[in-house]
């Protein structure tokens, strides 16, 4: 059924979409364009190779129009884009998370995307001062519980059957439970989950040293120290690899891994929601964003025009469900989220559920301090070197310090 529709979609999309998805006409360039994409996409060669594939495709549609993809890290990308845009050497297009745009707007070095696409097509995209300041290419970039279902039939419905399962599951090189224990990105669902947030109502004020945020360190802590069910440590690879190679009966991973993981585990891979605290009686809250194009403040002329056509071609419907059959990914057009390929495959089915439970991820600045001061912390307590209660104190007092020097 998928093929079917992918088919029809095919032969319809590509004619139509620009027309919808643009707010004015766009006039392709008919000189040559060279244009450079960064883009962060890593965490898997499917990623990676699905956007040189978008990339391709479009220049064997517009031979005049070329690419340059490079490659960047995360937290590179941001840094070298700040410096390359103040040097005037910024590249034309981004591919990129969402929180990049916090200080990307901030710094002024991005420009709004409102005048050039008819943003109520997409899901909800990145907003700040009353201007939109990406194009989705995915939602969700969410994290959710995966499974191996040769040792996991049925995934937990709550954190106390988590924890049971994983108990029997843990043996000799096997655990029953593995997770990124090195970025705080992997806490925040689980503070979500005890009734916390990283930010008071107002979005800018930290909320760190919270009975939210202890309890949460507390209950990282005791998945190693009290229950044993997790390894010593574990980065992303390890992690990663752990599940791969059938030694992680569970993990906690993002929907960017389900190509990769599917590709390995074939039909004994799982995917649900995280399971519910039982403390509180609430889900973990995943934070949710998704993957965006991003247009440099000085791009103009051909380029923009260029730009501006190749992302209506990579987010049109063919091209949606084509990043849907490759990565997995929820697409950031909100026309594909009710077709059949979502809601008939269980795993997509699955990360579309914990999604739901899922908040969006803040981009304002500040969040960078949160993010620096959860880190740390976070580390010496799954190090037993600190307390919860004095770790989240910890926590508050940087991310404090580190917006007092924003101002």
């Amino acid at each position: 059924m998928f093929k079917k529709v992918l088919s029809l979609i095919l032969l319809v999309s590509v004619m139509v979409f620009s027309v919808t998805a643009c707010k004015t006409e766009t006039k392709v360039p008919t000189g040559d364009v060279a244009l450079t994409l960064w883009t962060q996409e890593g965490e898997s060669d499917f990623a990676l190779q699905f956007v040189k594939s978008l990339t391709d495709a479009f220049t064997a549609e517009y031979p005049n129009i070329t690419f340059d993809v490079v490659q960047k890290d995360t937290e590179v990308l941001r840094e070298d884009f700040q410096t390359a845009s103040l040097a005037g050497s910024a590249p034309d297009l981004l591919w990129t998370v969402s929180d990049h745009a916090g200080p990307f707007v901030t710094a002024g070095i991005i420009q709004p995307v409102d005048d050039y696409f008819n943003m109520k097509l997409y899901v909800p995209s990145v907003e700040m001062n009353g201007k939109t300041w990406a194009v989705p290419i995915s939602s969700g970039n969410h994290l959710m519980l995966l499974y191996n279902k040769s040792l996991v039939p049925t995934p937990p419905a709550d954190t106390d059957e988590m924890i049971a399962m994983a108990k029997e599951l843990t043996k000799g090189d096997q655990y029953g439970l593995s997770y990124n224990m090195t970025e705080p990105f992997w806490l925040v669902p689980w503070l979500g989950g005890f009734g916390g947030a990283v930010f008071a109502e107002d979005g800018l004020t930290p909320t760190l040293n919270t009975d939210a945020m202890v309890n949460t360190l507390q209950f990282l802590y005791d998945l190693k120290y009290v229950h044993k069910v997790v390894p010593a440590s574990a980065d992303y690879d390890v992690t990663d690899t752990l599940f791969k190679e059938g030694k992680a009966a569970m993990i906690i991973n993002g929907d960017w891994s389900l190509g990769g993981y599917k590709e390995v585990l074939g039909d004994n891979l799982g995917a649900a929601a995280l399971p519910k605290v039982v403390a509180t009686g609430e889900y973990p809250k995943p934070y949710t964003s998704g993957k965006y194009f991003m247009l440099p403040k000085d791009l103009a002329g051909d380029k923009l025009a260029a730009v501006i056509k190749f992302i209506e071609f990579a987010t049109n419907e063919a091209n949606q469900l084509k990043q849907l059959e490759t990565l997995n990914r929820l697409p950031g057009l909100k026309s594909v989220l009710s077709n059949e390929a979502i809601t008939s495959d269980p795993i997509l089915a699955g990360s579309s559920a914990d999604m739901a439970n899922g908040v969006p991820m803040p981009t304002v600045v500040e969040m960078r301090c949160n993010w620096d001061a959860m880190k740390p912390e976070m580390t010496s307590v799954l190090a037993d070197e600190k307390s919860a209660k004095d770790a989240a104190a910890a926590m508050q007092a940087a991310a404090e310090a580190c917006i007092m020097q924003l101002e």
